[in-house]
């Protein structure tokens, strides 16, 4: 600084102000946060990989879920093919998973459509074809001498258009259509293997296919009970139960419904129940971490209060954080899409693969900003001159 006069008025002369940006700050901090790293690879490598594995866990439970939201919704809609409503018998349905599709436990209600609705039984068992177990149907809806594969049933036996395959000891000329893994045959050939179990799908008179209280109307006009609800069994004693697929409330439609209820049996299931620990442990495993470095650096942190720069050791805490867990989500990531790629590649898809990664993305930044802010707290509480007396 320099101080010049001009008659009897002072000018002082002030050096010119360095520039400091946001982007510099940023770039500073990433510096600090990458050379304190370098100064201790093992501590970094350990936090990344327990954390790393925590997530992984995470991960793939969230694949396998989003995969059977995936799978129910695929199913259901399979069966329902447009319908409005879905009338199943009294002893209900479920998913085999060795065939990949919904199947009726028991003989189709006996019911008699009010005139102007459509009403269209579907036969539903399974059969063993080429020695797999295969998802039945029977459609008066299926020509005589055809039987109509789902392109993804098609693909597992290997199966194409022209192809003859033998239901029931009658051959049958194959037809593609759709993308289900179900086998669809005329209703006579059905009805030799699989009797009379299976379900209705209903159509709404022509002119009230708007109407959002179907499922009231028509169960009135055969005594069945109704609901929106996919996770209400019929009951046993009962006659049947009449699925609600366009009307309820809520924004959720039928099938999603029916998909989260897929999903809920693996997130409440054991497996998810582990997950949830390993993600806890998880974070037990960063917050030590960042524990340790404080302790480590106490005298460090020290000097830089001291001279009003306390503001920079929690943005600094911060950036190492993010950094630790950046790494080890993208190595927990890969972990999980390899293992679930060579343990269950019939069950988790890229699609699954990459919903669980986004849903799994949603706890770090909540995990990195309280994994630094908690011992960094610690930290702040003491004052400077205790921080530079520590050894």
């Amino acid at each position: 600084m320099e101080t010049s006069q001009v008659g009897d008025a002072p000018t002082v002369v002030r050096s010119p102000q360095i520039a400091v940006g946001s982007q510099n700050t940023v770039l500073c901090l990433v510096r600090f946060a990458l050379a304190n790293i370098r100064r201790w690879p093992e501590r970094f490598v350990l936090s990344v990989l327990g954390i790393a594995l925590a997530i992984a866990c995470v991960t793939v439970v969230r694949t396998v879920s989003a995969s059977f939201a995936i799978t129910g919704e695929n199913s259901v809609t399979d069966v329902l093919a447009g319908g409005a409503l879905w009338v199943v018998p009294a002893a209900g349905v479920h998913y085999d998973p060795d065939v990949q599709a919904l199947v009726a436990d028991g003989p189709a209600p006996d019911i008699s459509a009010p005139p102007g609705w459509g009403a269209s039984r579907v036969l539903s068992g399974v059969t063993q074809v080429n020695g797999q177990s295969v998802s039945l149907r029977g459609s008066d809806a299926v020509a005589a001498g055809e039987a109509s594969v789902g392109s993804g049933l098609g693909e597992r036996l290997g199966l194409g258009a022209g192809d003859r395959v033998t239901v029931g000891g009658q051959s049958l000329q194959v037809t593609v259509d759709g993308t289900g893994e179900s086998l669809t045959v005329p209703t006579e050939v059905a009805e030799n293997v699989v009797g009379q179990n299976g379900w209705w799908i209903v159509s709404a008179a022509a002119g009230s296919a708007q109407r959002r209280d179907l499922a009231q109307i028509f169960g009135a006009a055969v005594s069945l009970p109704s609901t929106p609800d996919p996770a209400v069994r019929p009951d046993p004693a009962g006659a049947g139960l009449i699925y609600d697929t366009v009307g309820g409330s809520g924004p959720l439609t039928f099938e999603q419904k029916f998909s989260a209820l897929f999903s809920g049996k693996v997130t409440g299931s054991t497996l998810g129940l582990i997950s949830t620990i390993g993600l806890a442990l998880g974070f037990v495993i960063a917050v030590s971490s960042f524990l340790a470095a404080v302790t480590e650096r106490r005298r460090e942190f020290g000097i830089m209060s001291s001279i009003g720069l306390a503001d920079e050791v929690l943005y600094f805490f911060l950036v190492e954080s993010a950094i630790v867990f950046l790494a080890a989500y993208v190595v927990g990531i890969a972990a999980a899409g390899i293992a679930v790629a060579l343990v269950i590649p019939g069950i988790a898809t890229p699609t699954a693969w990459l919903q669980g990664v986004a849903m799994t993305a949603m706890f770090l930044p909540a995990m990195a900003i309280v994994g630094a802010l908690v011992p960094v707290h610690r930290l702040l509480q003491q004052r400077p001159v205790a921080l530079l007396g520590a050894r």
